[in-house]
């Protein structure tokens, strides 16, 4: 583990959304899904402040020195939103956008959930490369840093994620993980679940 990567506090936030929103901007998944391209970057920012924000209450978002690159790590038997949040998620989306487009992103959350598996794992979430710093490897540090430090653990676990870009399939499986299954979304994308199993001892 190397000291040029450490865990977000809840004054990274703004940075952390600010990534986010560039990383997924013209994302297969997550452009589409704010169909409005002129507004798109500041309704994005709303859902990505969200799972950002509730994220830290975990020590498992993990960033670079100036936030160019971050990963949220949901821990083993955590969530990625309270009770609260996952409530008003979608009247959020709605108010920042509009209900349809809130209805259908929930949908896609919906369908990720019904795709997870059973037993208990760390949840890669969400990783982004702010458009800037890409090309740099930063997000793949990231996730290797992350992995090492779940290897780490008194009890390793697996890791689940779900790839909403068939370009980074190859460079999660260069860590690891391997295809899992796939989900296609109502709008005709496939998101494609991967898994590492849990490290031996």
């Amino acid at each position: 583990m190397t000291s040029a990567f450490r865990v977000a506090t809840s004054a990274d936030l703004d940075a952390i959304v600010a990534t986010f929103t560039s990383a997924f901007l013209h994302d297969p998944v997550w452009g589409p899904a704010f169909p409005d391209e002129g507004r798109r970057a500041e309704q994005a920012a709303v859902m990505w402040r969200v799972y950002a924000g509730s994220a830290l209450r975990y020590p498992w978002t993990l960033v670079t020195p100036d936030v160019e690159a971050a990963a949220i790590f949901i821990p083993a038997g955590g969530v990625e939103l309270t009770e609260a949040e996952a409530a008003g998620l979608e009247g959020w989306l709605a108010e920042a956008a509009d209900a349809g487009t809130a209805r259908a992103i929930m949908a896609v959350g919906e369908q990720f959930e019904a795709a997870h598996p059973d037993e208990p794992f760390f949840y890669l979430t969400i990783l982004g490369t702010h458009a800037d710093h890409r090309g740099k490897g930063l997000g793949m540090a990231l996730v290797r840093e992350g992995l090492a430090r779940i290897d780490a653990l008194a009890v390793p676990a697996p890791v689940y994620l779900e790839s909403t870009n068939p370009a980074n399939n190859r460079r999660y499986e260069s860590v690891g993980f391997e295809v899992r299954d796939e989900i296609v979304t109502a709008g005709g994308q496939v998101v494609t679940t991967m898994w590492r199993p849990a490290a031996r001892r």
